[in-house]
């Protein structure tokens, strides 16, 4: 008998690291029209939280968390069924690349030498081009459940994919913990110099993607002195703006939906709302920083978001127009969601004073970005 009190112990001990491990699954999402299959995998904790990702655009599909009540929701707009991704992007959810956000004319040098990504923005090239990483399928190389369940996705870009000069390999790795945290690590290394900026381009509707309540009135917390003003076609002009007196002024909780209709702001204007880039450092650091806090009064959800980027660019949904509809089969209107992208500045590789977007061979791109979730609820991981 002593020797077996050792043992029961030890397999006391055990069974709650088992019962609250996170878990992946794996399952389709269905088929490209060449035939090719698209994974998905879902990464669930113990507390309600669950995230389903999808292969195309190694995108996040589905987000579901419980609100103040227990009641779960989907929280990211997305589309049912591969066909909609298809045929009506909207960069649901999506990873974004090879560059993010804009360049100018699509024009860029490296090493002194003139490139050309397509245009598909006005008169820019925007998130990549016409064919950028979230319109293509990504191999999935590991699914693992644990203390932190994780799906790691990966795409070769090509040389001179989108106009792009070297061989780009970009790991995009998601992963759900039981403290509630959902945290997305892009990893980038290349052949030649060429230049990167990898992000998620999120939709997020803390009350809920089928939601008759949009998202005008969460409450958006973002610790930047200053942000990026633009011209007419959404380029930073290269100032660098306080927003102190200005409606970009977020160091304190606003609803987002009190100042994004006002004309007398010229920027506002431009974006036809939010749509900009706010300053939160200068460089890419080692460790994460905070970007942004986010909270729903009516439902109780929100998030903190940390990464290691200097810039956040917040896009208040100002392009959701009604020609698509969503997973609950609800039509998708301006302002029903919002998206916030850790990033470099826009433009960078033509803007002297943004720094670099530069990645040589044996350098490694990072951009690793975790979302705090809170649900309201004692007891769920900390979240409270």
């Amino acid at each position: 008998m002593k020797r077996l009190i050792p043992l029961a112990f030890s397999m006391a001990m055990l069974l709650p690291l088992t019962a609250h491990a996170s878990e992946a699954k794996r399952a389709t999402f269905g088929n490209l029209p060449d035939g090719r299959a698209v994974p998905a995998v879902t990464l669930t904790n113990s507390h309600g939280v669950s995230a389903t990702l999808i292969a195309y655009g190694a995108s996040i599909q589905s987000l579901v968390m419980p609100d103040r009540d227990g009641r779960p929701a989907d929280v990211v707009l997305g589309y049912a069924t591969l066909s909609e991704y298809l045929k009506t992007p909207q960069y649901f959810g999506a990873t974004v690349g090879r560059y993010a956000n804009r360049l100018a004319r699509g024009r860029y040098t490296v090493d002194g030498k003139g490139y050309q990504a397509p245009v598909n923005d006005g008169p820019n090239s925007l998130h990549g081009g016409t064919q950028g990483f979230d319109k293509v399928l990504w191999e999935v190389v590991s699914v693992k459940s644990g203390a932190a369940a994780s799906v790691t996705f990966r795409y070769v870009s090509r040389d001179g994919d989108q106009g792009y000069p070297g061989t780009v390999t970009v790991d995009a790795i998601y992963s759900l913990d039981e403290q509630n945290a959902l945290t997305i690590e892009y990893k980038a290394t290349t052949d030649a110099p060429t230049i990167v900026n990898v992000t998620n381009h999120n939709y997020w509707n803390l009350s809920g993607e089928g939601s008759a309540n949009g998202a005008l009135g969460h409450l958006v917390t973002i610790p930047a002195e200053t942000f990026l003003p633009t011209d007419a076609t959404a380029i930073p002009t290269g100032e660098l703006k306080p927003v102190a007196d200005t409606v970009f002024d977020f160091r304190t909780p606003h609803a987002v939906g009190e100042r994004v209709r006002d004309a007398s702001d010229q920027q506002i204007v431009f974006g036809r709302g939010y749509d900009h880039n706010w300053v939160i450092g200068r460089t890419v650091t080692p460790d994460q920083h905070l970007m942004a806090r986010v909270s729903d009064p009516a439902s109780g959800r929100g998030f903190e978001l940390w990464s290691n980027q200097p810039g956040l660019q917040f896009y208040s949904g100002n392009f959701l127009n009604g020609t698509s509809s969503g997973k609950a089969r609800k039509i998708y209107r301006e302002g029903d969601a919002l998206v916030f992208e850790p990033q470099l500045f826009p433009d960078t590789p033509n803007q002297s004073g943004f720094g670099s977007a530069r990645l040589a061979p044996g350098q490694t791109y990072r951009n690793i970005m975790t979302y705090r979730l809170t649900t309201g609820q004692a007891g769920s991981g900390g979240n409270k």
